[in-house]
C-alpha cells in the first residue's frame, strides 16, 4: 500500500506541475494514475484530501483556484514559482560558511534538515561542501525527547501543553505554554514563553518535561511580543553572587575553586611541599556553596561564615550516617525516558526523497552508495526507489511520458541515469525546517573566534541568501531558536592559540584539570581539530600521555604552551567520531547505580544515564557508566542526603569514608 501511495502521489505532483490551469477533483481522478483504485467518490474524496494534506506538509505548495468556469468548481495546481528553489549563488567563503553550519546539526534532532538543505543547494548547483575545513567541529545536541515537538510548535506558532518537574517537586505539574522560543545555553535546551496558568513569562527547562508534549490545535495562534530578547531571558535565571566565603584547601587541589576565587593566600608549606591555601570565593546561595566545597571532600573546608560551616557538617553527617543498603532492584518501574517522536509514514519519507533525488542526478554524477549513505539506506533501498521512480510520469503514462530509469546500470554499476524527467528537473523549495536549521547554525559560528579567518561580512551575506531563498516559509522560525556561546576572554585566548597550533602545525603543551577528579597532568599534544560541543570549546588532538585521540575542554586547561617543534599525529591515527557526543563510554567503564530524591533529579538531566526508574515518593533510581568511579564519590558528596550510591557496595562504603575524613576538619580548631 505504501508503494502504491508514493507512486500516486508523485504523479500527482508531476501533473499539478506541468498544467497550465487549475485542475478539478474529477479531472485529477480520471487523469492521474492510482486514483482508479478508489470504487466510490467517497473513497476518492478521502484518498484525494489525504493526498494533499500530506504533500503540503512535506512542503509542496498546492495552489487553489477556478477549476470550472462555468460551475465554479475548485480547482488545483503546483506554480512553479512556489515550488521551485530560487537561484542561490554562493561565494567560495560563504559556501564553506554554509557547509560548517551544517554540519552543527550533524549529531542533532536537525540534522536531516540541515543535510536536506545541503542536498537541495547542491541540486541547484551551489557548491557546497559540509567537509570543508576540517579543522573545526561546531555542534549542537538535542538529547531531550520535547525538543521536536515544541520546535514544531514554535515553527507553527501553537500553544503546548505538557507534564513538567522543577528541582525539588515530587510531582510534576501540567503546564500550559504560548511558546516565544527555544534558546540553548551550555548544552541544555530552554522554552521562553507565557505560561496560561501563572500568566506570566517563564523559562523552562526541556529536560525537565516528563511524558510527550501536546500541541494544542484549536484557537489563535501565538502572538510573541515584540523586543523581546530570548537568550538575556534565559541567562537571567541564574543568580548572582552577593556574599563571600572563607575556605581553606589542599596545595595542588580545588582547582575549581581556586579559578573562581576573588583571592587566594598561599599558606605555609611541610617539608614535602604540602599545606593548606587560603580562599575567597563568592556565592550566592548557602546550599549551593556547601555542595561545591562538599564534592572535594577532606582537601576543602568552610571557615567562614559559621553558617556555612554548620550546614556543611549537617551535609556531611547525613552521609556517615546513612544505612548500607543493597537496595532492592525488583519491580522497579519501567524507565520513563519518552521515544522520540515517530517519523512520518514511509511513503512520505520516500517522495521526499525521490524530489530530491532527480533534480540531483539530474545535475551531475551521482551513485547509489553516495545517495545511501545521505538518507540512511541501504543500497537496495536505493535501487527500491529507482524502480518505483520508473512507473511514474505525466499523464498517459506511455513510454514517452514516463521517467527514464537505467536500473541494469544501477545495479551492476552503482551509476544513476535519469531521463525525461524534466518537469522534476529543478529542486523544491526549502523548507522552514531546512532553512532555520542552516540559519541556527551561523548564529553558533557567529559566536566562534575559529571562524575570524572568513572574509569579514560573509556570515550576515550567507544568513541574508538564505532567507531570502526560503521566502515566506521561514516565517519568524530562525528568529525564535537562538544558541547563546558565554563569552570568556580567557578561553577566547585559548581558542586563539590552538587555531593558531593547528594552522602552523605545532605540538602543545598542557596544563590539564580532569573534568572527573580533581587532579592535574601535564600533557603533550598534537593538535587535530576544534570542537565547539553546545557553547562547550574543545580542543581535539593525540595525546602523549595516553598515546591515543583525546578532547580536552578549554575551561578545564590551566596553562597551555606552544612548543618549538612539529606535532606528529601517528600515521593511522584519525578524528574520533562524535556521532555519540564528546563522552565516549566503554564496555570496561563501571556500572553505577544511584537512588536520588526528587531535588537530585538534575543528575539525569546532566549525565548520560543508562536507565532512569521512578521509585515511591518521587525519587529514582539512575544507572550510570563511567570509566573513573572516583568521580561517583565525589558527586555523592555532592549530593549528601539527597543521593545514595546503591551498587557497587564498595564505591558507597568510601563515600561514607570519605565524608567521616572530612568531618574531623570541623572537630578540630581550622589552623591545626
Amino acid at each position: 500500500m505504501s508503494r502504491r501511495k508514493t507512486e500516486r502521489q508523485l504523479n500527482l505532483v508531476i501533473c499539478l506541475l506541468s498544467t497550465r490551469r487549475h485542475l478539478t477533483a474529477q479531472e485529477i481522478r480520471r487523469t492521474v494514475y492510482g486514483y482508479a483504485e478508489a470504487e466510490t467518490e467517497s473513497a476518492f474524496k478521502r484518498m484525494f484530501e489525504r493526498d494533499k494534506r500530506e504533500l503540503r506538509d512535506s512542503g509542496i505548495p498546492i495552489q487553489v483556484g477556478t477549476g470550472d468556469a462555468i460551475s465554479g468548481e475548485e480547482g488545483y495546481r503546483i506554480s512553479r514559482a512556489d515550488y521551485e528553489l530560487p537561484e542561490i549563488e554562493l561565494l567560495p567563503d560563504e559556501a564553506l560558511i554554509l557547509g560548517l553550519a551544517a554540519r552543527a546539526w550533524r549529531h542533532a534532532a536537525l540534522g536531516e534538515a540541515a543535510a536536506d538543505a545541503l542536498f537541495k543547494l547542491r541540486s541547484a548547483g551551489v557548491p557546497v561542501d559540509d567537509e570543508a575545513a576540517p579543522a573545526l567541529t561546531p555542534a549542537m545536541r538535542t538529547d531531550e525527547p520535547s525538543f521536536g515537538p515544541v520546535w514544531q510548535a514554535v515553527r507553527d506558532r501553537r500553544p503546548v501543553s505538557f507534564e513538567y518537574r522543577k528541582p525539588g517537586q515530587t510531582k510534576a505539574e501540567t503546564r500550559e505554554v504560548e511558546p516565544w522560543g527555544i534558546v540553548n545555553l551550555r548544552g541544555h535546551w530552554y522554552m521562553v514563553g507565557h505560561d496560561r496558568h501563572r500568566r506570566a513569562r517563564r523559562v523552562f527547562r526541556l529536560g525537565r518535561v516528563r511524558g510527550e508534549v501536546t500541541i494544542l490545535r484549536g484557537g489563535p495562534d501565538v502572538v510573541v511580543p515584540e523586543g523581546v530578547d530570548l537568550r538575556s531571558v534565559v541567562a537571567g535565571q541564574k543568580a548572582e553572587p552577593e556574599r563571600t566565603a572563607l575556605l581553606r584547601v589542599r596545595t595542588d587541589s580545588a582547582y575549581a575553586l581556586r579559578r573562581n576565587a576573588l583571592r587566594v593566600v598561599p599558606g605555609e608549606r611541610d617539608s614535602s611541599g604540602g599545606g593548606w591555601d587560603t580562599l575567597s570565593c563568592p556565592y550566592a546561595d548557602t546550599s549551593e556553596l556547601v555542595r561545591n566545597v562538599a564534592s572535594f571532600g577532606s582537601r576543602a573546608v568552610i571557615v567562614e561564615p559559621a553558617e556555612a560551616r554548620e550546614a556543611m557538617i549537617a551535609h556531611l553527617t547525613a552521609l556517615t550516617e546513612a544505612a548500607p543498603d543493597a537496595g532492592d532492584f525488583d519491580d522497579l518501574a519501567v524507565p520513563e525516558h519518552s521515544e522520540p517522536p515517530a517519523r512520518g509514514p514511509r511513503s512520505a519519507d520516500q517522495l521526499r526523497r525521490l524530489l530530491m533525488l532527480v533534480p540531483y542526478a539530474l545535475g551531475q554524477d551521482v551513485r547509489v552508495p553516495e545517495v545511501a549513505r545521505h538518507f540512511g539506506l541501504s543500497e537496495k533501498q536505493v535501487v527500491a526507489d529507482l524502480s518505483l521512480l520508473w512507473m511514474c510520469g505525466l499523464p498517459g503514462y506511455t513510454p514517452g511520458d514516463l521517467i527514464d530509469v537505467d536500473l541494469d546500470a544501477a545495479k551492476e554499476t552503482g551509476e544513476i541515469i535519469i531521463g525525461n524527467a524534466d518537469t522534476l528537473a529543478q529542486p523544491l523549495h526549502l523548507t522552514a525546517d531546512e532553512a532555520a536549521s542552516l540559519i541556527v547554525g551561523l548564529s553558533l559560528l557567529e559566536a566562534l573566534p575559529e571562524t575570524e579567518g572568513l572574509e569579514v561580512g560573509a556570515l550576515k551575506r550567507v544568513g541574508e541568501k538564505l532567507r531570502t531563498a526560503a521566502g515566506a516559509a521561514l516565517g519568524s522560525l530562525a528568529d525564535s531558536v537562538q544558541v547563546r556561546v558565554e563569552d570568556d576572554e580567557q578561553i577566547d585566548r585559548l581558542r586563539r592559540r590552538c587555531a593558531d597550533a593547528l594552522e602552523s602545525g605545532q605540538r602543545l603543551h598542557l596544563r590539564y584539570l580532569s573534568g572527573y577528579l580533581d587532579q592535574v597532568t601535564e600533557r603533550d599534544v598534537d593538535p587535530m581539530g576544534l570542537v565547539v560541543q553546545d557553547g562547550y570549546p574543545f580542543l581535539e588532538g593525540y595525546c602523549h600521555l595516553r598515546r591515543d585521540v583525546r578532547l580536552f575542554r578549554l575551561d578545564r586547561v590551566l596553562e597551555l604552551t606552544v612548543l618549538p617543534y612539529a606535532a606528529q599525529v601517528p600515521e593511522g591515527v584519525g578524528r574520533r567520531d562524535l556521532s555519540g557526543g564528546v563522552l565516549q563510554r566503554s564496555d570496561l567503564d563501571t556500572e553505577v547505580t544511584l537512588d536520588l530524591e526528587p531535588t537530585a533529579r538534575w543528575v539525569t538531566e546532566d549525565y548520560v544515564c543508562e536507565s532512569v526508574a521512578d521509585l515511591p515518593d518521587g525519587r529514582v533510581r539512575a544507572t550510570l557508566r563511567t570509566p573513573a568511579p572516583a568521580w561517583v564519590v565525589r558527586l555523592a558528596l555532592r549530593l549528601g542526603a539527597r543521593g545514595r550510591v546503591v551498587a557497587p557496595a564498595e564505591l558507597a562504603e568510601e563515600v561514607r569514608a570519605e565524608a567521616r575524613r572530612t568531618l574531623e576538619h570541623y572537630r578540630r580548631p581550622w589552623s591545626s
